[in-house]
This record gives structure tokens, C-alpha cells and sequence, in this order.
């Protein structure tokens, strides 16, 4: 048993309401969980449906110091053969804009059992620093996911000057033109109020003074108790951060990185420690597991970084950390962050004249959907026992 001993403790009450066999599994491949959330980008582009490769082309970013970055590749990948990633994805190097890449997408979100997809978001025409715009998409991203019941939340990236102020003007604007959609997420809290639930990213970076004008209930242009209220979730780098959470005003911690060891928060170690904080201080806690990790295509100098994913033990590894603190929900990093090498999308073994691709062999391309899915029904079967 991956996942420790847990399962084996079934009380016999439990073990006669439990459905029969053969019903759990006809609702089986298609269920989803909504305490299972995704990150999720769509900033991907290539010729047919953007007129060049976008984001799969990435610089190879050179290191602070000089000294170092000389001895280090510089430029760019050129696609289809070599793309800005250690692995190579089942569909290639696809658009975001690709409606057969976005259902494609909500199959296997599908089967990896994940409700909640959290999309990577900017303000309207604003990008990240490799991409462009992709406002555009967002109502179609809603829609895919319709289809499958799959729901979607917004993880706000950090953009020049944002702050408390474009933050409420971000919230409203979400609010305002998505919240109504059957497909977007909301949180419903212990005081049985469904709110919009919002990752923020590189929280940190704003001041906790700042945040907690919008985010307190006193705050000077306050979200409380408005029609923009939410479940706000900061992000927790180094320790001291949780504190600044709390001062700021945000419900709940997330630690988004999947390199074990890389912070303070993306250490499994420590994890009992922030949950703990968490409960003491009425914050949700979500950690945030991923399969392994390697951005040595985009970031050369970072291998001391890199994670193996040893066939999937990585990643079990962490899910039995994340679900050893007994959380609500729990954060996946990442569907198709293929940069980092966090996804759990479907890849495929690749050799070129100058590339070879890393893969998920001896396993299928779909292992970390298999295993998801099992971990999810896991997780399910555990928080039952949690409650009783």
C-alpha cells in the first residue's frame, strides 16, 4: 500500500453503507472531487492558431551572476523539435486556443478525478513576460469545463504594480463577468456562505498593510461582507510568511512549489507545522503536491533543484504528506506547467537529432492521472473517516 496503512482500518458500520461493488464503479471514471484542485496555464501557442510558437520557444534565462551564466546555454528552444521543457507532451507542442487541446484537456482532468481547474490569470491585456494576452479564453476554458462538471478558479499572477487597489478592481472584474457562469467555483465556507475562492500568487510581494486594507473587515476599501467577497489564499514561501498572511487578512496558506526542500513551504516537513498554524488561526490550509520537478530547460544553472519523479514515487510521496494533515482541499502543481516539469499531463517519449525528452516510462502516458485518480478516491474514502 503506497499510501500507508490507513485503508486498512475500515469500522464495520462504515463497511455496510458503503455502496455495492457494482455501483461504485459504473459512477467511477466519471466522478469528479471539488476539494482536488489543479493549476492550470494557457499561455501556450504555436503557428496555426497564433502565427508562431508561444511559450514553447522560451529563453533560456540567464543566472543573476555573470560568472556563472557564461558557461551556461543561452537563446531560445526553436519548436517542434526542441520546445522549453524536459518532456515532451502527448499533443505537441500545442495552442491554448486549440478547442480539441482544451477538451482533450477536460478528459484527462476527467479521469484524473480533479473538479477544480485553477487557471493561471492577468488582468486584461497583460501577459506574463513570454506570452501574450489570453483574456479571450477565459469563457472558453468555462465552458470546456461545463461539459465535463469540472469547475474554475482563478490564481492571480503577480503584474506590474499590482497591489490591494487593482486587486479589488481584478475581483470585481472576474465577479462581474464570469461569477454567474455554471462552471465557476465556489468555496462553501463553515458558515455555509458559497464564495469565490482566489489563489494569489506571490502574495508576498505586496505588503501586508496593504492587503489587508481589501481584505479585513475594517480594511479602508474592504471586500467583506460585499458581493465581492471571497476566500482569498496567500501564498507561504518562507516561514515568517504565515504571519503576514494572517496580518494581511487572507483566509487560508497554499505553497504552490513542487520541489520538496525548495522553501520552507514546499517542504513536506513542515507541513504539520503550518497546518497547525492553520487551525490555531482559523486559516484553511492547502498544500500544494507535485510529481517531481525540473526547469533545467529554462533555467540551466537551477539542476540542484530538480526533482526525479522515480515512476510516480515522488509524487505519491507527497500526496500521503498533504493528506497526513488531514486538509480540506488539496492543490495540485501542476496540469501543464511544462517548463518546470510539474505536469501531470499526458507526455510521451521523444528523441531528436539534439534533444532526448525525458518520459513517464515504463509507465503509460497517463500514469499521473492514474494516480491521481487514485489518490483522490483515497483522500475521499479517509475524509469520511475524519468526520465520523
Amino acid at each position: 500500500m503506497p499510501f500507508g496503512e490507513q485503508s486498512e482500518r475500515r469500522s464495520v458500520s462504515n463497511e455496510v453503507i458503503s455502496q455495492p461493488q457494482g455501483t461504485a464503479n459504473a459512477v467511477d471514471q466519471t466522478k469528479v472531487y471539488y476539494d482536488l484542485h489543479v493549476f492550470y496555464y494557457m499561455w501556450y501557442g504555436n503557428p496555426k492558431f497564433d502565427n508562431n510558437y508561444i511559450h514553447w520557444d522560451h529563453v533560456m534565462v540567464p543566472h543573476w551572476d555573470p560568472k556563472i551564466s557564461a558557461s551556461y546555454p543561452k537563446g531560445r528552444h526553436s519548436p517542434p523539435e526542441d520546445i522549453g521543457s524536459s518532456f515532451y507532451p502527448e499533443l505537441g507542442p500545442y495552442s491554448s486556443k486549440d478547442p480539441e487541446v482544451l477538451e482533450e484537456h477536460m478528459r484527462q482532468l476527467r479521469a484524473a478525478a480533479i473538479g477544480v481547474l485553477v487557471l493561471s490569470w492577468y488582468p486584461p491585456g497583460t501577459a506574463d513576460e513570454n506570452g501574450e494576452s489570453v483574456e479571450n479564453l477565459v469563457p472558453l476554458v468555462l465552458e470546456a469545463a461545463h461539459r465535463y462538471n469540472i469547475k474554475v478558479a482563478f490564481h492571480i499572477q503577480p503584474y506590474k504594480e499590482r497591489d490591494d487597489r487593482t486587486l479589488h478592481d481584478n475581483i470585481k472584474y472576474i465577479i462581474d463577468n464570469f461569477g454567474s457562469h455554471a462552471a465557476f467555483y465556489r468555496y462553501k465556507t463553515s458558515t455555509s456562505k458559497s464564495l469565490p475562492l482566489f489563489y494569489i500568487y506571490d502574495s508576498y510581494l505586496t505588503p501586508p498593510e496593504s492587503w489587508a486594507n481589501l481584505l479585513t473587515v475594517t480594511g479602508s476599501h474592504s471586500v467583506r461582507n460585499t458581493a465581492y467577497d471571497a476566500v482569498f489564499i496567500g501564498l507561504l514561501v518562507e516561514e515568517g510568511h504565515k504571519h503576514d498572511i494572517l496580518t494581511a487578512g487572507f483566509d487560508g496558506i497554499y505553497t504552490y512549489f513542487a520541489s520538496n526542500g525548495f522553501s520552507f513551504g514546499s517542504s513536506h516537513q513542515n507541513w504539520k507545522t503550518i497546518k497547525s498554524f492553520c487551525d490555531t488561526n482559523n486559516l484553511m490550509f492547502i498544500p500544494s503536491v507535485g510529481p517531481g520537478y525540473i526547469d533545467t530547460s529554462i533555467r540551466p544553472w537551477n539542476n540542484h533543484n530538480t526533482r526525479n519523479r522515480v515512476n510516480g514515487k515522488y509524487y505519491e510521496t507527497a500526496l500521503q504528506a498533504a493528506l497526513t494533515v488531514r486538509p480540506e482541499i488539496v492543490s495540485i502543481t501542476s496540469f501543464n506547467e511544462w517548463h518546470e516539469g510539474t505536469q501531470i499531463e499526458k507526455a510521451v517519449p521523444k528523441k531528436t537529432a539534439t534533444r532526448l525528452y525525458l518520459d513517464y516510462l515504463p509507465h503509460q502516458p497517463d500514469l499521473y492521472l492514474v494516480l491521481t485518480r487514485k489518490w483522490a478516491e483515497h483522500f475521499n474514502k479517509e475524509k469520511e473517516q475524519w468526520l465520523m
